[in-house]
């Protein structure tokens, strides 16, 4: 009994600091295994917006065009060409294990065929609920659904804020009808959670309000109730999670024990034909294994046509994508982050067991790179998804040293890959750093 005591103790002590800060720590770690693990995601912002092509919701918030002629875009979300199983296929070819689709942006258009409002897909040109058939397609498919929800809807008539100029009430002043607002979004999350289960909530919105108002600890717990192994994103007003930097890059690792960074493949998130400023495939391929190599989920967004189509350049993107994952995908499903800055020039994650380590090269090696600090010894350095054994050469590492030396690796132009290529060095046992 002493043992089994000190042993549970040893490893309670042993626990990250940051776990006692979570209102469920011991119970996130497991929840969190599958994303931890999934490394990709791909994000859908579907609504309105895409007839004309405009900015989602904050077109009528900003005042750009008023609410009634933003709410005709209706009339055009006809969903005639829309296949949610080719959606599903294409999301699955791209070596995504997760997705997350706008069931409701801000500006309350809901893809479902909710009752607790009549802005939704069924009342569109649509004419049906355009979200069951798409979970089904992705449940079809085997890849874990994250359902987007914003907690504002600026169209609802009981929700203060209507533009940026323009205020309905102040919650504080009027707590009946913020009440009803209340009961309106959190029986909406019931109506989803009831008909789809879903793995992942994303919300957002969170910054008009704070936590208090939102009751967002009050809707943290009834979804755990719901489904205990669901996972939060963090922008249920500090009560999820994981961290979701949006747009920009980390530059270097954050302290956050679980992260996704979510990044359009224009500038925009939903489908607007005049922003053809398009990151190639190898630009988004190197963003991914920065993302990875810092040990975060990479949550691409593609914004389908009003029509249900997904433009031919999202599409493009997604096999180029699916065709790297595929014959890299020992180098990114389940590993860990690499090295820390310095030790190489360039980003890299390590196998699970630790004794991989995986170099992702995103530039042109001209003939040899460099790699520092790793004292293992080298049992075999080989190009992923293809095998070829790389020649390399340890100096500035007397026998008689425990220290690491520079280890140069020989990379052949004929081995390169034509967006990243990855180098698998196997170690000797377990890392160990100088």
């Amino acid at each position: 009994m002493t043992y089994h005591y000190r042993s549970s103790l040893l490893l309670w002590l042993l626990l990250p600091t940051w776990m006692f800060c979570q209102p469920d720590s011991l119970s996130m770690v497991r929840r969190m295994q599958w994303f931890k693990e999934a490394k990709l995601g791909i994000f859908i912002h579907w609504g309105i917006y895409a007839v004309k092509g405009i900015d989602e919701s904050w077109s009528f918030y900003n005042e750009y065009l008023s609410h009634d002629d933003y709410l005709k875009q209706t009339e055009g979300f006809t969903a005639s060409r829309y296949m949610p199983e080719e959606w599903a296929r294409l999301i699955k070819s791209s070596g995504a294990k997760y997705t997350v689709i706008t069931t409701r942006h801000h500006d309350g258009f809901s893809l479902w065929d909710t009752q607790g409002s009549e802005l939704k897909a069924p009342n569109s040109a649509a004419k049906r609920d355009v979200l069951t058939p798409f979970v089904q397609a992705v449940r079809d498919q085997g890849i874990k659904l994250g359902l987007y929800y914003s907690l504002p809807d600026w169209s609802y008539v009981d929700y203060p804020n209507e533009t940026r100029n323009s205020k309905r009430y102040e919650p504080g002043k009027e707590p009946p009808r913020w009440g009803h607002f209340l009961n309106y979004y959190q029986g909406q999350l019931d109506e989803l959670q009831r008909a789809y289960h879903p793995d992942l909530w994303w919300f957002d919105g969170d910054w008009e309000f704070n936590a208090d108002q939102w009751q967002a600890a009050k809707v943290r717990k009834h979804l755990l109730e719901e489904n205990p192994d669901v996972i939060i994103n963090s922008r249920l007003a500090g009560h999820g999670d994981y961290a979701t930097p949006e747009q920009g890059l980390p530059v270097r690792k954050p302290e956050d024990p679980y992260w996704e960074l979510c990044m359009t493949m224009n500038d925009s998130w939903g489908y607007q034909p005049n922003d053809t400023n398009y990151k190639s495939s190898r630009q988004v391929i190197q963003i991914f294994a920065d993302v990875i190599g810092m040990g975060g989920n990479l949550l691409l967004d593609i914004g389908p046509k009003a029509d249900g189509s997904i433009p031919a350049e999202q599409s493009r993107i997604l096999l180029d994508l699916g065709r790297w994952t595929q014959k890299h995908q020992e180098a990114i499903y389940g590993t860990e982050a690499g090295l820390p800055p310095g030790y190489f020039n360039g980003p890299s994650t390590l196998s699970a067991d630790r004794e991989t380590l995986y170099l992702f090269l995103p530039y042109d090696p001209q003939g040899q790179i460099e790699l520092r600090g790793v004292k293992n010894e080298i049992n075999r350095i080989r190009i992923v998804g293809e095998g070829t054994k790389l020649d390399h050469q340890v100096l500035m590492k007397p026998y008689w040293s425990t220290h690491a030396g520079l280890i140069y690796i020989d990379v052949p132009e004929y081995v390169l890959d034509h967006d990243v290529t990855v180098i698998a060095v196997q170690l000797k046992g377990k890392l160990e750093l100088e």
